[in-house]
């Protein structure tokens, strides 16, 4: 009788573990239910790339990123990020009213010669997911 028990209780401990296993599979991924209002804020980028071409060695040189409000919620730049130090980054940390627009200036400092791609994350209230904007050219000996 104890031998009955126990097999059916590894039975039922077995059989539980195989559904949570497959209930993970078949999605891939868990992931929470997530209702967005419709009255978000809603990012719209003009770019996310800028290629400077050919920039002079030594010479700094600057890409403007335009980020507009298309919701009807204030959107907070929650974090901006250069992926080096040779890159500076100037935005503001005000919210950005709906309708409204707001610049991200990224400036590469051109020490290095050859060529470059360089990244700036940004995260935003309007979605989870961070923002990938490059810059990229070649840094050329001065004239």
């Amino acid at each position: 009788m104890k031998h009955l028990v126990l097999i059916a209780i590894i039975f039922v401990f077995g059989f539980s573990q195989v559904n949570a296993q497959q209930a993970v599979a078949s999605t891939g991924t868990v992931q929470a239910n997530k209702v967005t209002s419709p009255n978000a804020p809603k990012a719209k980028w003009d770019k996310t790339t800028s290629d400077f071409g050919e920039i002079e060695q030594g010479i700094p040189k600057e890409a403007e990123f335009k980020l507009t409000n298309e919701g009807k919620e204030p959107l907070l730049i929650q974090t901006a990020k250069a992926g080096c130090g040779c890159t500076n980054l100037k935005y503001s940390q005000e919210p950005v009213l709906p309708g409204k627009s707001t610049i991200i200036a990224a400036t590469y400092n051109a020490a290095a010669m050859g060529a470059f791609t360089k990244s700036i994350t940004v995260t935003t209230n309007a979605d989870p997911n961070p923002v990938m904007l490059l810059i990229k050219g070649t840094v050329v000996a001065k004239k």
